[in-house]
């Protein structure tokens, strides 16, 4: 919800090419290092809050899931400090966007690439470099440039992977007013975010389309798994089914979103981590009570949203203690 007291937005100024284009190549971050070395107790709770139960990430000698390649180098709540190696240039770059109006942010996608294992005690160490930044684009959220950048990641000197990160500077385009209410407020209301529909999980949203929640089975090894992904994480073979889930589950994990406000979302509300009752978890709304009520272990039961006109999504409606899912 908007604060009514706040100043409006400055409206956004359109930037000159060569104002951008020197920053591509110049580094984002020199010789950063990860706060914390590869350890076992992080690669639990990643597998834990993931539901991987994949035999490589637990034992005497682990390895660390690759897609926790990001979460190493993340500076946290705190910030990485001197540690982080932050360039001058990054840090020029999004001040020239935040004075032309583009100062929302939100990140779009990641690319990975991993080139070998990490096991606990590894030392990771980075550099990021400016890749890209986009001519000025129109989305939903409002008017504004790409900035992407890529990350080099090393333990004792060897390149262990890369991380590609691309995030959004934009000018967030004003809520419709309060005096406008009615089918013209809802018209001029930007639309949520559409989901990535590809190979891999195109029959997911087929049987959301047709008010069934599904989930896949391993072919070979019977594995139940979610989300929809090409290969068995336990076994590794590439043949499925398709099995419908019950709807019944419980609430493993909740955050309750109240900033940054996303024009399509009106903060506060609860999205939960949901545990099916076939065992897999799935992240997704929490409906039906109050963010503030919400808590760790009641039971939740499916529903289909009809968001829009053409956007459909499975949700979870929040039982009251004592009632079945």
């Amino acid at each position: 919800m908007s604060d009514p007291t706040a100043p409006p937005l400055p409206p956004s100024r359109p930037l000159r090419p060569e104002e951008l284009a020197g920053f591509e190549g110049r580094p984002a971050a020199v010789s950063g290092r990860a706060r914390d070395p590869v350890n076992p107790p992080m690669i639990r709770h990643w597998c834990e809050a993931m539901g991987d139960r994949h035999p490589a990430y637990s034992g005497p000698d682990p390895v660390a899931p690759p897609t926790m390649l990001q979460a190493w180098i993340m500076g946290g709540l705190s910030g990485h400090g001197p540690r982080g190696g932050r360039a001058d240039a990054y840090d020029r770059l999004l001040g020239l966007l935040d004075r032309a109006g583009y100062t929302a942010v939100v990140a779009t996608d990641c690319e990975q690439e991993y080139l070998r294992p990490l096991r606990p005690g590894d030392e990771l160490t980075f550099d990021a470099v400016i890749e890209t930044v986009s001519p000025l684009k129109h989305t939903r959220l409002g008017a504004g440039h790409f900035v992407t950048t890529r990350t080099e990641i090393r333990t004792a000197g060897a390149l262990v992977g890369t991380h590609r990160f691309r995030i959004l500077k934009y000018a967030p385009r004003p809520k419709p007013g309060k005096a406008a209410p009615g089918p013209a407020a809802d018209e001029l209301r930007p639309q949520r975010p559409r989901p990535v529909i590809n190979r891999d999980n195109a029959g997911f949203w087929e049987g959301v389309a047709a008010g069934q929640l599904l989930i896949q089975r391993c072919a070979a090894c019977a594995e139940l798994r979610f989300p929809w992904l090409p290969g068995c994480g336990r076994c590794g073979s590439p043949e499925w089914t398709a099995v419908r889930a019950s709807g019944a589950g419980r609430v493993f994990s909740y955050v309750v979103m109240h900033h940054p406000p996303f024009p399509a979302f009106d903060p506060p509300y609860a999205v939960g981590l949901v545990e099916l009752a076939e065992g897999v978890r799935m992240i997704s709304n929490l409906i039906g009570t109050e963010p503030g009520r919400v808590r760790i272990g009641m039971r939740a039961e499916l529903e289909f949203l009809q968001v829009d006109a053409g956007l459909r999504l499975p949700v979870f409606r929040v039982l009251p203690d004592g009632a079945d899912a």
